[in-house]
């Protein structure tokens, strides 16, 4: 048994830990981290990147069966799922070992697999028998697939986003339960790639949109594709090798399908890590409580960073909370408290649907346009959904937006960018905006809000566009 020490021990090698142990190292720590697999990100292995490959394939399935429009016939569009199920893995296999071979960078003796449980506030047993103090820590273990009650036992009938890319071939039919952002990436992409889809969510909202609007549009344009189920509940039970799914609600009903993907939430990974011999305070979810600028969780030398936080399970969240965990666990007991970009998540369905910022209330204006009639849309054949961007009543200061219309992954950046600046519309309007783009799309929604301020519009901008901007 060896007893090892460290300024800053690590807890979990995914994207936020190891943004963790490089900050904390370049403040002047010394680090170790903990991990007991090394396996590579979530994001490499069994989230973002194959995710995206699936969806890259339907949306090429997809854009292959409607060529008509342009006037290009493309007959007998064949799906082979082996093959794209294949291309899945190999390319997701590239990523994940991109990831394991930044590892071979650590310093010497940096990078330990054990499983660590903690048995006082810095220290911890590992199931190697070794001891290891510290003087500070970062929680960083991510989060796991949550599969409720009903829906256990399932088997490898039972997917979820650490199996679905696994899965040697498509199957014939498939229900999805959840409607998060999981749940409609994969519901879509599995629909066009000629899967019979079925999706259920207890709530009767999609995606996590927050205007309605929004909401109708998701449902509208999801719903074409696959079949909703909405303030459904369901429960499952495996019946000659398919899963028999019974469900309430407006459509309450039962039916076999092949498979079923199970996208009802990621909560923290805290399983064997002991946080009762840390000391730490608990919320009703048994997630430590921490500061949202320093990560810190109370007064203690302890930081959590990442998915395991339960605040934004995106990477961009992870890198940068992991970042300033790594640092203030190094400065500590002299820790800073960055501001926090505002919040930003995109979701890959096609349109993409992007929400940044805060919502709107009382105090806010919400400028509109449609991507029904707009240019680039229409000449793309993608002309639908919608933008909903808010701000201050007071002087039009951007605060917020939901995107949900072709290029909102891309033009999401633009006003993400804007928001932190604390820009107006009457600003961003001063921009060039290039014709025909879909950018141009989201001037509409601007003027709206400038004419409902005291906001100028900007000389030369308040002239009507070109026809079907």
């Amino acid at each position: 048994m060896t007893c090892h020490t460290a300024d800053v021990t690590i807890i979990g090698a995914g994207s936020a830990g190891l943004a963790a142990e490089r900050s904390a190292r370049d403040a002047g720590a010394r680090t170790l981290l903990i991990d007991e697999a090394f396996r590579g990100t979530l994001c490499a292995s069994t989230g973002c990147m194959p995710s995206k490959l699936l969806i890259a394939a339907a949306n090429a399935a997809y854009q292959a069966r409607n060529t008509d429009v342009f006037g290009i016939i493309v007959k007998d569009v064949e799906v082979d799922g082996k093959a794209v199920m294949t291309r899945v893995r190999h390319e997701r296999d590239k990523f994940v070992a991109a990831v394991q071979a930044s590892f071979d960078d650590l310093p010497a003796g940096t990078a330990m697999k054990a499983r660590a449980r903690f048995t006082g506030p810095t220290q911890f047993a590992l199931d190697n028998g070794d001891t290891v103090n510290s003087r500070s820590v970062v929680i960083a273990t991510g989060a796991y697939a949550f599969i409720p009650e009903p829906l256990r036992g399932l088997g490898s009938l039972g997917l979820t986003n650490e199996s679905i890319f696994e899965i040697r071939d498509l199957p014939l039919s498939l229900a999805v339960i959840g409607g998060g952002a999981i749940g409609l990436e994969m519901a879509q992409a599995m629909a066009r790639l000629g899967v019979e889809v079925e999706l259920f969510d207890h709530a009767r909202t999609l995606g996590g949109a927050r205007h309605p609007d929004v909401q109708e549009a998701l449902a509208k344009i999801i719903g074409g594709e696959v079949a909703l189920h909405l303030g459904a509940d369901v429960t499952a039970s495996k019946e000659n090798g398919q899963v028999r799914l019974s469900w309430s609600g407006a459509s309450h009903g039962e039916r076999l399908f092949e498979r079923i993907l199970i996208a009802t939430g990621r909560p923290p990974a805290f399983d064997g890590l002991g946080l009762d011999a840390a000391g730490l305070e608990l919320n009703d979810h048994g997630v430590p409580i921490f500061d949202i600028n320093t990560m810190q969780c109370g007064d203690a030398p302890v930081f959590i960073a990442g998915d395991a936080n339960a605040h934004a399970a995106v990477l961009h969240e992870a890198g940068n909370e992991g970042s300033v965990a790594g640092r203030n666990a190094a400065l500590y007991p002299e820790i800073e408290a960055p501001t926090r970009t505002p919040p930003f998540t995109l979701t890959f369905t096609d349109p993409p649907l992007a929400i940044l910022g805060d919502a709107a209330d009382k105090d806010t204006i919400t400028g509109c346009a449609s991507y029904a009639d707009q240019g680039r849309a229409k000449i793309k054949a993608r002309a639908k959904g919608l933008v909903r961007i808010y701000a201050a009543a007071s002087d039009g200061r951007l605060i917020g937006a939901e995107l949900y219309c072709p290029g909102a992954d891309h033009m999401a950046h633009l006003l993400a960018h804007a928001i932190q600046r604390g820009e107006t519309a009457s600003e961003l309007l001063e921009i060039p905006f290039y014709h025909p783009t879909f950018e141009e799309g989201l001037k509409p929604a601007l003027r709206h809000i400038c004419a409902s301020t005291s906001a100028r519009l900007p000389a030369g901008r308040a002239s009507q566009d070109a026809p079907g901007a």
